[in-house]
């Protein structure tokens, strides 16, 4: 089971790799407020890399439930940005500035959700562990699977 986890968690690594990748070439041609926005959008998706390499890290040392734990983190932070991220990469093909502000507010509030809710998240999380191991794996391997196929998703909007 750790292998298959792992193998997931690559894949969601180079998934987020890929679209950072292709957006990043694009950023040449950023205007000033653009890039910073994309520097902001950056910074998230890197929380996101950093989640699913300490869930890697966490597999590899025995500490499942930190490594669960750590994907379904990372798993809620991507849902809470995926709406901004997809409306900064319209906006970036589309180059309009009224769209770039909503992606803004739009990705202020994701934070600011996501923040507030991983914290209930994760004492729930404790609990159902205790509860149910097997259930909490599933959670987890469902949440490396969405990461990945919704980065595939995001690196063909580019």
């Amino acid at each position: 089971m750790k292998k298959e986890f792992k193998e997931i968690i690559e894949k969601a690594e180079k998934s987020v790799e890929v679209l950072e990748n292709k957006v990043e070439d694009l950023s040449k041609d950023f205007n000033e407020e653009a890039g910073e926005f994309w520097s902001d959008l950056k910074q998230r998706l890197k929380h996101i890399e950093i989640k699913l390499k300490d869930a890697y890290a966490e597999f590899e040392g025995d500490a499942e439930l930190k490594a669960h734990l750590s994907m379904m983190e990372a798993r809620d932070v991507l849902e809470n940005v995926r709406d901004s991220v997809e409306s900064f990469l319209y906006t970036v093909s589309k180059n309009t500035a009224k769209e770039l502000d909503i992606a803004e507010i739009k990705a202020h509030l994701a934070k600011m959700d996501t923040e507030d809710k991983w914290e209930e998240t994760e004492k729930e999380l404790y609990h159902l562990y205790a509860q149910s191991k097997v259930e909490v794996e599933k959670l987890s391997k469902k949440a490396a699977e969405e990461i990945n196929d919704i980065m595939i998703k995001l690196t063909q909007v580019v």
